[in-house]
């Protein structure tokens, strides 16, 4: 039997942070991306008999490379994404103390036990100390591997301790954005909620006592939900009527080949659903409520090459041309679908995003398996790449959604954009993996096909956060090693 604690101080009254883990998205916000997945959200909250279940990876880079080479193999070679490499997790609460605490036990799973006690007090200045407290003991080794059960216990509590510390952090920035946008709750309806953006998005509203709505396909809704079918045009207007703000994520993947089924794909999926959406709130905007679209747009728009043969560019702004490639002309469209909205008096913002960072998917989990193989390089050499952190991205899209003065296209970056050496160099730093095999340029191009490649993988778009900042969104990831360590645990 081993205990593991831990103790995190959070300038926030208690009944705050208590409120924030009783509401809804605090266990997608809390389950790091590098450690597993949240299969099943809480059936009932905190309350006792809740359950929820969550997918756990293998510790540590053995974990990060088996589920990011599985993730690139279903898109790959079409093996079902759902044959993640993680053990299913199930919880179940068992105590609930209003404002002190609440535990919660592991039903089945990876470990012969686990309870696992929150603990809230006051810290005597307004604060909260909140302690964490997990009794466990590990199920018996194979006679195979023999591992001393001392070592099993330090290497668990390794994990831990980098998991705690992931919690820790989002915890404190999600309060921290919560603090920084309070007023009314709002009611928001999502399209794409269970997308990498979407998911976290919806999660960090919730925590913030908004009320979330997800825009489904299927006609069967259940709590919460709102029937649409973009390829249709099927959508009430009135299931929109009681919200304040509409978020629009909804699109197909740009991952795969650009095929012209692909491409149409593409194109076809924003253009009808935003249409849908910005008709939608244009129709209701005779009653004088004041809503909002915030519609997706990427830093596609300003083209694959908008400063050819200039090692340092003027970052781009969101008054910088658009380009005329496929991608550029696609974002573009996808904007003017927001016309009407606009038109008729919704306050609407388009957010450019960037290279969006997190093992769970995106081009970092495609550079994951390459890097901890020890086989990682850059993708390219000067390109100049415009990332931002996932916590960043769905800090955006909130900020946008709550702060009635951004409005617009405003780009989805991070400060600091890179060139592709220095994210090659810097991911091998945090990795502690060498980074000094180029990419071939066929491995793009197999994955992307010849116009995918280069208008994705050797895009070169050096784009300013400049709008989004003044408009008051505060960053929690400035620099790049500082993103990379975070969604990585290192």
């Amino acid at each position: 039997m081993g205990t593991f604690r831990y103790t995190t101080e959070l300038p926030h009254p208690r009944a705050d942070v208590f409120a924030w883990f009783a509401r809804p998205g605090a266990l997608v916000r809390l389950n790091p991306p590098f450690a597993g997945s949240t299969r099943r959200e809480p059936s009932n909250g905190l309350a006792v008999g809740s359950t929820a279940a969550l997918g756990i990876g293998a510790p540590g880079a053995l974990g990060m490379w088996l589920g990011s080479t599985a993730s690139l193999a279903a898109k790959v070679l079409g093996v079902p994404a759902t044959l993640r490499p993680e053990l299913v997790w199930h919880a179940r609460h068992t105590r609930l103390a209003p404002g002190e605490g609440f535990t919660d036990v592991m039903e089945s799973g990876p470990l012969a036990r686990w309870e696992h006690t929150h603990t809230f007090r006051d810290n005597g200045s307004g604060g909260t100390v909140m302690e964490d407290s997990v009794e466990y003991r590990l199920l018996p080794s194979s006679p195979l591997l023999n591992v001393p059960e001392g070592i099993a216990e330090r290497a668990l509590e390794r994990e831990l301790e980098r998991i705690f510390a992931y919690r820790e952090r989002q915890l404190l920035d999600d309060l921290q954005f919560h603090a920084a946008h309070t007023g009314p709750a709002k009611t928001i309806a999502v399209s794409g909620a269970s997308g990498l953006i979407g998911r976290q998005l919806c999660a960090l509203l919730a925590g913030g006592g908004h009320r979330v709505l997800r825009l489904v396909r299927r006609q069967v809704r259940g709590v919460g939900e709102i029937f649409w079918d973009p390829s249709a045009g099927a959508l009430d207007p009135e299931d929109l009527r009681g919200c304040d703000a509409v978020v629009n994520l909804a699109g197909h993947t740009i991952g795969g080949r650009f095929t012209d089924k692909t491409k149409e794909l593409i194109r076809s999926s924003r253009l009808a659903g935003t249409s849908l959406l910005a008709g939608a709130l244009a129709g209701l905007a005779s009653d004088g409520v004041p809503r909002t679209l915030v519609s997706a747009s990427g830093v596609g728009y300003y083209g694959a090459s908008p400063h050819p043969g200039d090692p340092n560019p003027r970052p781009l702004t969101e008054d910088s041309r658009a380009g005329h490639d496929f991608l550029a002309q696609v974002c573009h469209d996808w904007e003017n679908a927001c016309i009407p909205a606009r038109s008729a008096g919704v306050r609407v913002a388009n957010v450019r995003t960037g290279l969006v960072l997190t093992p769970a998917g995106g081009m970092l989990q495609q550079l994951l398996p390459l890097y901890l193989a020890g086989v990682g390089g850059r993708l390219g050499k000067s390109e100049w790449q415009s990332w931002i952190s996932a916590d960043d991205i769905a800090g955006i899209y909130a900020h946008a959604v709550l702060d009635d003065g951004v409005a617009g296209p405003v780009n989805g970056v991070g400060p600091a954009p890179v060139t592709a050496a220095d994210f090659a160099r810097t991911l091998g730093t945090v990795l502690h993996r060498p980074a000094a095999v180029p990419v071939p340029a066929f491995g793009p191009r197999l994955l992307l096909g010849t116009e995918g490649a280069r208008e994705l993988a050797r895009a070169s778009q050096r784009a300013s956060s400049a709008k989004i900042e003044a408009a008051g969104y505060s960053f929690r990831h400035r620099a790049l090693e500082q993103a990379l360590r975070h969604v990585l645990g290192r």
